[in-house]
């Protein structure tokens, strides 16, 4: 069974133009494969273990090529728990609103956990970085209060979807589509952004 995972990245649910566009591709999704199962994970639900002393100090045994202890063994545990959740899909929607400029730190925190060498990354010297998610496609559906599209002359502002760019093809990803809304903070310029936005996501339900 193709299964969908669903990262949703703000917190104002009903409010949320990114969560709006990317429920209406969902719907779509769900009726032209009804028999796909869809998970949803809310970040601001999800109880995300912390990168405290321990944590890092398994990380970096990992690094080393050495074996966890028993301690960090537990402490490494919840990673490779979230790291497998995330793996185990066949396809990807996250919902990424723009907070200063960049990506929510909720969302932040997810990444800070799931890319992890040798298991979304690997490195070697003749290879250099080689991402280990590879041959799922990903949609990231953005919004933003202004516009940071190129030509705009607010380009170098945008660390949202530049982050995201740089990071998922890190991690193995070369199927990204991008859906942006600008313009959030004016009413009516939102609703427009909002329609147009449903209208290009449904498209990329195939």
């Amino acid at each position: 069974m193709t299964r969908l995972l669903y990262i949703e990245g703000s917190p104002r649910k009903k409010r949320s133009s990114s969560t709006e566009v990317a429920h209406a591709y969902l719907s779509a999704y769900r009726k032209k494969y009804p028999g796909d199962e869809i998970e949803t994970l809310d970040l601001w639900a999800k109880e995300m273990p912390e990168f405290d002393e321990d944590v890092i100090d398994s990380k970096h045994a990992i690094l080393r090529g050495q074996r966890h202890t028993e301690a960090q063994h537990r402490a490494w545990k919840p990673i490779e728990e979230m790291i497998a959740n995330f793996k185990q899909a066949d396809r990807y929607l996250f919902s990424v609103p723009m907070w200063n400029f960049c990506i929510p730190y909720k969302l932040k925190h997810y990444f800070d956990i799931i890319v992890q060498p040798s298991y979304t990354f690997a490195f070697s010297q003749t290879e250099g970085y080689k991402g280990l998610v590879t041959g799922k496609p990903v949609v990231v559906i953005y919004s933003r209060a202004g516009a940071y599209s190129p030509g705009t002359g607010f380009e170098a502002f945008d660390f949202q979807k530049t982050y995201m760019d740089t990071l998922l093809p890190f991690i193995g990803f070369t199927e990204i589509y991008s859906v942006l809304i600008e313009h959030t903070s004016s009413v009516e310029m939102k609703e427009e952004a909002v329609k147009q936005a449903i209208g290009e996501a449904v498209k990329l339900v195939v």
